[in-house]
């Protein structure tokens, strides 16, 4: 196998042909259904524990590793479910339906069409904890396999219902009013970056009665633009919206975990805002909890603050969110990327539920994109990052010294805060770099607090 791939909570990830080959996939996969079948997966009690779902994205790699995955878990006496080309939400709803040991999804989410990856998911329809992902990089990295016999090589089903049972259940959701939506009868302009989003955001739009107009609908994997969702990236949209007068933009990740929205004038507001514009669409009461990670924005703190609810703050990465979530039974939470997490569907990053949010909260309030935006405090984020190789203790020993003043959390990095700006410094899970992330009232103040962090990194 490789030394160089990226493994991480969020699963493996590395350059196809480069760090990742069909070989390494197979490899992997098999690592992975070696640990399902033990009865790790399920907790140990037997039930469905050689049955594991496959799902991919629409990059180019995909259906090569997707048959390389199929292998490794068939070869290990794995089941596999196999639903084609699919969100990464709809993975993990899929596993929670079939009761299956655990899910693996072929996708390198954000990352340039270079990259791909592994993303493996448990039984809860969660992705795997620190425990969990450790046991299986340690089959992966062992000699060997316990591989079947001839007559115990695991077989293959189709699901081909599994993008419809997850649109039905988002359209089913308490709370929120359906037909509101579908009477206001809203224009949005769609962009799902030809990505796995072409799968199923028209229809969920379509079916919540708004009229609709897209671009890079196709889902063959050749990203026109950088596929974050992040704002400069989001210019085609943004002339979208303004050409078709439309009510709202939207922009998903080529796998569909996460939302951006650009507003009526055509700009885009900034991922923050889909957190905070869903949480105010559910209205927490003050003995609620909401969750978010420690690099996103005071804005979704302002939104909670509204309603009362108190904020938690967790680890950057989807599992850090979504098992704090659980612990505190929160009602709502996620992340400042778009990612917005319901559990009355599901603890998992849903791009087709913040939408359905979003809408809602625009219909019960009759008001712009825009004037949601100018009812809280406006904030500035710069991010930033540095290679890695920095001594990380020193840097965050001079960042305590020299912001003495300010609140501190060592749960993922160093994070410094105050009641109005904020400092993040952390290595990256996916990338061989260290991240600086500041938030303040002015760009200004955010860009001296990142060049602070900055300085300190090249003195260690």
């Amino acid at each position: 196998m490789s030394d160089t791939l990226m493994i991480s909570v969020s699963g493996v990830r590395g350059l196809v042909g480069t760090d990742l080959t069909p070989e390494v996939v197979a490899r992997w996969a098999a690592a992975f259904g070696t640990w399902a079948k033990s009865g790790m997966g399920d907790g140990g009690r037997g039930k469905g524990k050689s049955r594991v779902v496959l799902g991919r994205d629409a990059r180019t790699s995909g259906p090569m590793f997707a048959q390389a995955a199929t292998a490794g878990l068939q070869s290990v006496g794995c089941h596999v479910i196999d639903l084609g080309l699919v969100a990464t939400p709809t993975v993990q709803l899929a596993v929670e339906h079939h009761r299956a040991a655990g899910g693996i999804i072929l996708t390198a989410s954000h990352n340039p069409i270079e990259w791909n990856a592994l993303k493996f998911v448990g039984p809860d329809g969660i992705f795997l904890d620190i425990a969990a992902g450790t046991r299986v990089r340690e089959l992966a990295a062992g000699d060997s396999l316990p591989r079947a016999n001839v007559t115990a090589i695991g077989g293959v089903n189709a699901d081909a219902d599994a993008i419809s049972r997850h649109l039905g259940a988002v359209l089913a959701l308490r709370g929120v009013d359906v037909r509101a939506i579908r009477r206001r009868r809203f224009r949005v302009a769609l962009d799902t970056v030809r990505g796995a989003g072409g799968a199923l955001m028209p229809e969920l739009l379509e079916r919540l009665g708004c009229r609709v107009s897209a671009i890079n609908l196709e889902t063959d994997g050749l990203f026109p633009r950088p596929p974050e969702p992040v704002p400069e990236n989001l210019k085609a949209l943004g002339a979208l919206v303004r050409r078709k007068k439309a009510d709202i933009g939207i922009a998903v990740d080529p796998d569909v975990d996460r939302l951006a929205i650009v507003d009526e004038k055509g700009r885009a507001i900034g991922e923050d805002y889909t957190l905070a514009f869903a949480i105010r669409a559910v209205r927490p009461s003050g003995r609620q909890t909401v969750v978010c990670n420690l690099s996103t924005s005071l804005v979704v703190e302002d939104a909670a603050r509204e309603y009362g609810a108190r904020v938690v703050r967790a680890p950057v990465g989807e599992a850090h969110v979504a098992r704090t979530i659980i612990a505190l039974k929160a009602v709502i939470g996620g992340e400042g990327n778009g990612g917005v997490m319901y559990p009355a569907l599901h603890v998992g990053r849903d791009a087709p539920v913040a939408l359905t949010l979003v809408l809602a909260l625009l219909a019960r309030e009759r008001v712009t994109v825009s004037a949601l935006v100018a009812r809280a405090p406006r904030y500035t984020i710069v991010k930033a990052k540095v290679e890695r190789g920095a001594r990380l203790a020193s840097v965050y020993d001079g960042l305590r010294r020299r912001f003495s003043d300010a609140q501190t959390d060592t749960q993922d990095g160093l994070r410094l805060a105050w009641p109005d700006r904020w400092l993040h410094v952390r290595p990256s899970g996916t990338e061989p770099i260290i991240r600086l992330i500041a938030e303040a009232p002015s760009g200004a103040d955010a860009e001296r607090l990142i060049e602070e962090g900055r300085r300190l990194c090249a003195a260690s």
